[in-house]
């Protein structure tokens, strides 16, 4: 008797959570679109100015991944969202990332370039590469050869401050048509902060050289020093000249107990010179960020349009997880075939203006092929 009241019981409430799931179901469906800001056109020859390239060395490209980092499950994703595999690097080298990405940009209706983006490792106390402490190395000459190669592909260099031969090594990228210079400094150990870059950042403003610097939370990787992401480090470059993009908003970060984001807002209260961009604030890890962005006083006409590629690549980023959108557009998005076309129209549909996808021209200038 008792077995039989249970199991009525249990189709009870299956049915009771069935009814459930379609009515929320329903209601998900349903709704209406709700941007952010209103919707405004989407410009053409939008550049991507935060696009990420990697390699194991296949074919003497001097790039490194660590062995640890081999062995950690984000290796497999970050190939799979590059769109290769271990035997085609192997078989046609490094430097077939590079030529996929610029067939895909080649086929996008919306975005018609992207700096690629190099990434220096940790530097030992003699100014030299520290390979036991890096765990992805991307070189200069590798990310300049394959933008040389490709027209729709532009330099973004990564030069660690604290080498021996820094600015020479600045000289050199500009000279290789570098268009700005990439740090991610709670994974290479860099203090933006330090007094001892005076002269490397001296050498950057000389050299109309922007920096595109990491701030907020890191994740990407197994270790990382959080307080350089902080983007109160970056006061000094600023207060020199340097144009600079702050990644992320300072995004999912706190820093003696206040908001990355709002540190940031101070800072763009005191320096004209100072940007962020939009890259990964539709990530699924990121609530709540691209509202932040579109409507915080302090960063109006100061967003700049970046992806995070190969981030947008993987299962971070979708419509589906927008409530904002309707599901018509979830859809028309969710079946778009190229990459960077799904983004721009996500963020679009979500009310990113039209000056925000133009910025990275008229930050560049001249600099783009």
């Amino acid at each position: 008797m008792l077995k039989n009241v249970f199991r009525l019981f249990r189709a009870g409430r299956r049915r009771k959570l069935a009814l459930v799931g379609l009515l929320g179901m329903g209601v998900w469906l349903a709704l209406p679109a709700r941007p952010i800001l209103p919707v405004q056109p989407i410009p053409a020859n939008i550049i991507d100015m935060h696009c990420h390239i990697a390699g194991i060395g296949a074919g003497n490209s001097g790039c490194y991944v660590a062995p640890s980092l081999r062995k950690n499950w984000r290796y497999k994703v970050y190939l799979r969202s590059f769109g290769v595999t271990p035997k085609e690097l192997a078989a046609f080298g490094d430097g077939v990332i590079a030529d996929r990405i610029s067939v895909s940009l080649a086929t996008s209706h919306w975005v018609r370039q992207a700096v690629i983006l190099a990434l220096d490792g940790v530097v030992d106390a003699n100014g030299n590469l520290d390979t036991n402490h890096t765990e992805v190395y991307v070189p200069d000459a590798f990310v300049a050869d394959a933008c040389a190669r490709h027209t729709n592909l532009l330099f973004g260099a990564s030069v660690n401050p604290y080498r021996k031969d820094a600015l020479e090594r600045l000289a050199w990228d500009k000279a290789h048509g570098a268009v700005l210079v990439k740090w991610i400094p709670p994974i290479m150990n860099i203090n933006p902060g330090d007094t001892n870059l005076i002269p490397f950042y001296r050498k950057m403003v000389e050299l109309k050289l922007p920096l595109l610097c990491h701030t907020g939370e890191e994740k990407s990787f197994s270790h990382a020093t959080e307080l350089f992401g902080d983007p109160e480090n970056l006061r000094l470059p600023l207060s020199l000249g340097v144009t600079v993009i702050a990644a992320h908003i300072a995004s999912s970060e706190k820093y003696h107990g206040e908001r990355g984001p709002d540190r940031l807002a101070r800072l763009m209260r005191e320096y004209p010179n100072l940007y962020t961009d939009i890259s990964a604030l539709t990530n699924i890890n990121k609530p709540g960020c691209l509202k932040e962005a579109l409507t915080k006083p302090e960063f109006q006409g100061r967003l700049v349009y970046g992806t995070d590629f190969p981030l947008i690549n993987t299962l971070l980023e979708s419509p589906w997880y927008s409530f904002r959108l309707s599901f018509a557009q979830k859809w028309a998005i969710w079946r778009t075939p190229n990459v960077w076309d799904r983004d721009v129209l996500l963020k679009h549909d979500l009310g990113v203006p039209t000056e925000t996808f133009a910025r990275s021209t008229q930050l560049f200038g001249a600099s783009v092929k």
